[in-house]
């Protein structure tokens, strides 16, 4: 590693002779290194392109063996100079000087996998204790060797990389100094050092070990926030780093309140688990946030980590294939929908739209009857015509919905029971005493019946397939809705719930709230698919002249057969490893929903009940249990608020000991001195106000700017700041969850109270988004005092 030969103070500023500080020394240094991992970069880059043309000239040997073999260096190759040719923000971004170890044991990365120093690391003398740096490792975005295999990067998902996230003072192990380097390309911008063994005397080369800055995560923690989420893999602190090593059987369950960092630990776990065990795990993880602009916010973050493609990042409201949510439910719509009731409602209604025209309406398409389905069957058997009558047909159809089958694979059955009346009604039956002739008739007949165009044309009328969509929009009718929920929702509830269908059209293809995602699903699996035919395979050459159907060509994965694997990820239902953001804001038919994504998996949820949007926690919890099974559970909690300065979590908190009495607060560890501000409506102008207090804050921070207003108002303060440019941002309080700002005006705290039940909790989530300022303003429900502080946030 590179000598440092620095012997000044840590915060010396630049010499009086003119000569550099010492922190433009250790610039440079870490510059040098940098200098060198790059050119290493690019040398392996070099290597990684020679594979790929001398793959390519495999391929003409035109063995099997030889296509095989070439196909499988160049995926490999491809991934490997995909990998190196990523440009990071910031590649290199730590660093770490140790004592010596207590054993000499190197790990797989090339650093020593000794934790604790050794006996004789610490020497002690007349002046204090003094120790030389055994060894200096620097943290990046994926692993580099030297050409001698010694490192130059580590890893930030290594074993050896895990002090740089967990020393601290307190427990500092092997560790001196701490240090984060902030690079943009290839220049290094900046270092800041945590000295974790203050009261060592520790040497370097032979040299004073420097001490550049005030603290490497406060240097992190004042960056401006951008409209993306930023990875926090330069500032992981202990607590964090133990959830995102954790073991990955079975659940993982983290609790924490606004900005402890469960976002961030959750998407760097999943890039953790990609790190430990790649065959399980890549292509299987599936993430799932409460909103769309969450995803938005997250989706950069795993790239920079150096995993790309290999998770899956949905939002609840699109985790169905083919189903996308565009719109809102009423809070009260919402509670209906949201509960595991629904599942009952929903098994009846699927029964029940047999018994509808194939519209799904009332009114009937082409050659159907205007009541409902065909009531008489008749066929032609033996020279006779052979009849089954409304009642017979109602006997066949309560016997075959008798079955636990999903309603579409109960066809089938309904055919085979239809078939057996039919032949019972012919009186063949009495004809056959041989049991070899019997069956023999009863073969032909069955083939002779269902070939005939009246009998498919009836099955198709009685028994249709059918769609999620379809039965949902069958369920628009308060009548035919009473009828399958009885006992079960109240007219009230059943009026409320239908008449928030009516925007689906007869179709069932109109907007979808995120609540009707979740009941699609469940239809899904009432329903069932029906089986289809096997679509006809492509022929392929390659396999013509091997035989091979499952070798594929580089051309296959990167050209032709792109299309498929997207298609089949879209459609992937079953996960090895599920990650549950903001877990607290799913329902029970939401919990449904993902639970059948990790029937076979390991889970990590992640949330906080305080923040939490839904009504009824426990009905939730049984959900959350049912999903989550009998596999046991870790459980971690986070307790160190990172976004919020202490004046706007003290504010925060006067609101959550309203939300939820007796539930602490996390805990700030920094203060800006600004306090939050409050800016009262003039003369009920909230708009005025509003855009007066954006401006404001705009001149104020560097970064992005929130306005969050109550569900209602989102349409209404999108008008507020037009044309303020893309820094600030209007946004329901429903959609805050999980975003942070510079700076964020809440709009009328007692409007966002009294939007749901749950309406305090989500107060909370909208006061703690911002990293630096805070504005709230008042509207007429808020009873200002003189100061303009609304009722609910004064002490």
């Amino acid at each position: 590693m590179a000598a440092q030969n620095a012997t000044h103070d840590s915060r010396t500023a630049p010499s009086p002779d003119g000569g550099d500080g010492i922190r433009d020394r250790e610039i440079r240094t870490e510059q040098a290194h940098l200098d060198r991992v790059y050119r290493r970069l690019e040398e392996k880059i070099h290597e990684a392109e020679f594979l790929m043309d001398d793959a390519a000239k495999r391929g003409q040997v035109g063995t099997p063996g030889a296509l095989a073999e070439r196909d499988a260096q160049v995926f490999r190759a491809g991934v490997h100079l995909n990998r190196l040719n990523s440009e990071f923000e910031d590649f290199l971004f730590g660093r770490i000087d140790l004592l010596l170890g207590k054993d000499g044991e190197r790990g797989p990365d090339g650093a020593y996998t000794s934790v604790e120093p050794a006996d004789d690391a610490i020497r002690s003398g007349e002046d204090g204790d003094r120790a030389e740096i055994a060894e200096t490792l620097h943290i990046g975005r994926i692993g580099v060797l030297d050409a001698d295999y010694t490192p130059l990067v580590i890893d930030w998902r290594a074993p050896a990389a895990a002090p740089f996230y967990r020393s601290t003072p307190v427990a500092p192990g092997r560790v001196v100094r701490r240090r984060v380097i902030r690079s943009k390309g290839r220049r290094v911008l900046g270092v800041e050092d945590d000295l974790l063994r203050p009261e060592l005397s520790a040497t370097l080369d032979g040299g004073a070990l420097p001490v550049v800055g005030d603290g490497a995560l406060m240097a992190a923690l004042g960056q401006a926030r951008g409209h993306t989420m930023r990875d926090i893999v330069a500032s992981i602190q202990a607590e964090q780093d133990l959830v995102i090593r954790a073991p990955a059987a079975s659940v993982t369950e983290v609790e924490g309140g606004p900005g402890t960092g469960k976002t961030a630990v959750a998407l760097h776990r999943a890039a953790y688990l990609l790190y430990q065990d790649r065959r399980r795990y890549a292509g299987g993880i599936l993430v799932v946030s409460p909103t769309p602009l969450l995803v938005a916010y997250t989706e950069g973050v795993l790239p920079s980590l150096g995993e790309e493609g290999q998770v899956a990042i949905r939002a609840v409201g699109s985790l169905v294939d083919g189903a996308e949510a565009t719109t809102y439910d009423d809070p009260a719509v919402a509670r209906i929908k949201g509960s595991s009731r629904m599942h009952k409602v929903l098994r009846k209604a699927a029964r029940g739209a047999l018994e509808l025209p194939r519209g799904g309406r009332p009114g009937a398409g082409p050659g159907e009857r205007p009541g409902g389905p065909p009531e008489r069957l008749r066929v032609v058997a033996f020279g006779a015509r052979v009849e089954l009558e409304a009642d017979e047909l109602c006997r066949i159809r309560h016997h075959a919905l008798g079955g636990t089958a999903p309603v579409n694979l109960l066809r089938p059955r309904a055919r085979r029971l239809l078939l057996d009346a039919l032949w019972a009604r012919s009186g063949a039956q009495r004809r056959y005493t041989d049991p070899e002739l019997a069956a023999e008739a009863r073969e032909g007949f069955d083939e002779d019946i269902s070939s005939e165009d009246a009998f498919q044309e009836f099955l198709e009328g009685w028994w249709p397939e059918l769609s999620p969509r379809s039965v949902l929009a069958a369920m628009a009718d308060e009548k035919r809705l009473g009828r399958w929920s009885r006992r079960v929702l109240n007219p009230r509830e059943t009026r409320l719930v239908a008449r928030s269908l009516t925007r689906l059209g007869g179709d069932g293809q109109g907007p979808l709230s995120v609540h009707d995602v979740a009941l699609l699903d469940e239809l899904q699996t009432v329903l069932g698919a029906p089986a289809r035919p096997a679509a006809p395979r492509e022929a392929d050459p390659l396999d013509q002249l091997t035989g091979l159907e499952e070798l594929t060509t580089h051309a296959d994965r990167t050209g032709r057969r792109r299309g498929r694997a997207d298609r089949l990820e879209r459609e992937r239902a079953d996960y090895a490893h599920v990650i549950v953001d903001e877990a607290q804001d799913l329902t029970p038919m939401q919990w449904r929903m993902v639970g059948r994504r990790g029937r076979h998996a390991t889970w990590t949820v992640v949330g906080d009940p305080a923040q939490s949007s839904w009504s009824d926690p426990d009905e939730a919890g049984a959900a959350r249990d049912e999903a989550l099974g009998t596999r046991p559970r870790r459980r971690f909690t986070l307790t160190v608020n990172y976004r919020n300065p202490a004046e706007i979590a003290e504010l925060a908190a006067r609101v959550l000991a309203l939300a939820m009495p007796g539930t602490p607060s996390p805990e700030a560890v920094r203060s800006t001195g600004v306090a939050p501000r409050f800016a009262p409506g003039e003369n009920g102008d909230l708009g005025t106000a509003v855009r007066a207090e954006a401006v404001r804050l705009l001149g104020e921070v560097d970064g992005t700017v929130g306005v969050v207003v109550a569900m209602n108002r989102r349409k209404q303060a999108r008008g507020w700041l037009d044309g303020l440019g893309g820094r600030v941002m209007a946004l329901g309080s429903l959609e805050a969850k999980g975003l942070e700002y510079d700076a964020t005006v809440v709009v009328s705290p007692a409007e966002i109270a009294d939007e749901s039940p749950a309406g305090l909790r989500v107060l909370y989530v909208a006061l703690t988004r911002a990293t630096q300022r805070l504005t709230v303003v008042s509207g007429e429900r808020d009873e200002p005092d003189a100061h303009g502080i609304p009722d609910l946030l004064r002490d």
